[in-house]
């Protein structure tokens, strides 16, 4: 059952793409069919078929298969994380943004506005729409020394970095870390055989991908939301009436308590000793590095790659403001 929770970071829905016939939805969950997302998708479109649809599904453990099948349109949609979708929607696919929603109950306020009809126009973009959002779990700086509970303590020190992912990329070399190019087939072989020093993952990671034998009897975990990642759930926007596009992602809202059932557990399962806890006065550092690296990667400047949506960093600012505001930034000149 352990193994099966490695799927935590694929939790996945699945839209209907035709109410005429089954169309097909690439569904990438590392655990394949035997996944416990596979079989809360096929549980998933139980409801949906009460609204005439019907679909196939295909399933994937290599992310950028699903991803290549959907673009070559061997499957009608994808589910997959956001760190691959965000080609399709910039705005959706900022929800990732570095540092950009501290907690779960900010992730909860943001994917509940978004599923909101007022908020479908946004939900298009490219010739694509975002049929749902789903949690799977904040990203954590996983660490083979404790005394590696600072940006200025990451410098020279090596890190795994999907390659495809451009804002960690400025992430790791904004604080003079090394980046060792990696994809999630590997990073955590890299971690746990010490060809790294650090590793970037949700929670499920310390037991399902054994990340635990990488951080050892020194290292930990810090304890401090990096990102929030999610899954999302991509079709081609032609494809769909716009009130079944819509019931879609209300039917993946509906799933975000069980998604975080999930989460919360795995989190719960790891050792209390095993987290690094941040001082309060090293949190406000930590978010206002985080802020300057967003509106860099917002406007593609200081040699950033141009990333995030304008959109959703102003969207998300709101939310911690509201939830947080005493923090300074929501009283800076320069909000995002």
């Amino acid at each position: 059952m352990i193994r099966k929770t490695l799927a935590a970071l694929s939790i996945a829905a699945v839209a209907p793409i035709s109410s005429a016939q089954a169309a097909t939805m690439c569904v990438f969950d590392v655990i394949g069919a035997n996944g416990d997302v596979y079989n809360m998708v096929k549980d998933f479109t139980l409801e949906l078929k009460s609204h005439g649809i019907d679909f196939d599904l295909k399933p994937y453990t290599d992310e950028g298969v699903a991803i290549g099948d959907f673009n070559s349109g061997q499957c009608d949609a994808v589910a997959a994380t956001d760190l691959r979708t965000r080609p399709f929607n910039r705005f959706t696919g900022s929800v990732s943004a570095v540092g950009a929603l501290p907690t779960y109950k900010d992730l909860e306020t943001l994917l509940a506005t978004l599923a909101q009809p007022k908020a479908a126009p946004l939900m298009k973009e490219n010739g694509y729409e975002v049929l749902g959002i789903v949690p799977a779990g904040a990203g954590y700086l996983f660490v083979n020394d404790r005394e590696i509970d600072t940006a200025a303590e990451l410098a020279g020190k090596r890190v795994a970095t999907l390659d495809y992912q451009k804002d960690a990329i400025h992430m790791v070399n904004y604080v003079k870390a090394t980046v060792v190019p990696s994809d999630i087939t590997n990073f955590a072989g890299k971690f746990n055989n010490g060809s790294v020093d650090t590793a970037y993952a949700p929670a499920f990671a310390y037991e399902a991908l054994e990340l635990y034998k990488g951080i050892g009897e020194k290292g930990g975990i810090v304890d401090y939301p990096l990102a929030q990642l999610t899954v999302q759930i991509i079709a081609r926007d032609e494809v769909l009436d716009d009130d079944v596009a819509q019931k879609a992602r209300e039917v993946a809202w509906g799933m975000f308590p069980q998604a975080m059932n999930m989460i919360g557990g795995l989190e719960k399962a790891i050792p209390d000793e095993k987290w690094i806890r941040i001082p309060e006065k090293d949190i406000v550092g930590y978010q206002e590095m985080f802020r300057e690296n967003r509106l860099e990667m917002r406007d593609g400047v200081n040699g950033a790659p141009e990333v995030y949506s304008p959109k959703m960093l102003s969207l998300m600012s709101k939310i911690r403001c509201s939830s947080n505001p005493g923090a300074s930034e929501c009283t800076a000149d320069n909000r995002e």
